[in-house]
């Protein structure tokens, strides 16, 4: 067994999902709502791309990484 599953969390039903959107209505107002989902998706989109930009190799890195090579092969 999982330990959610031990605890009683997991994934939300339907019900839940109802009353949290319900809360969120109450808590934010449906005039703020627009303007929360787009800062939210702003957000997302800035974290994707960070996420790209951290896998991608850095271009100043590279000649220091060619050199690096070119200086042990010839050492070798």
């Amino acid at each position: 067994m999982q330990a959610l599953e031990i605890i009683g969390l997991g994934m939300p039903g339907q019900t839940e999902l109802i009353v949290i959107v319900f809360v969120i209505l109450l808590l934010f107002g449906a005039k703020k709502l627009p303007e929360l989902s787009r800062s939210l998706g702003k957000s997302l989109g800035e974290f994707k791309k960070g996420q790209k930009e951290g896998t991608e190799p850095d271009k100043e890195d590279e000649p220091e990484k060619i050199e690096a090579k070119e200086e042990a092969e010839t050492k070798e």
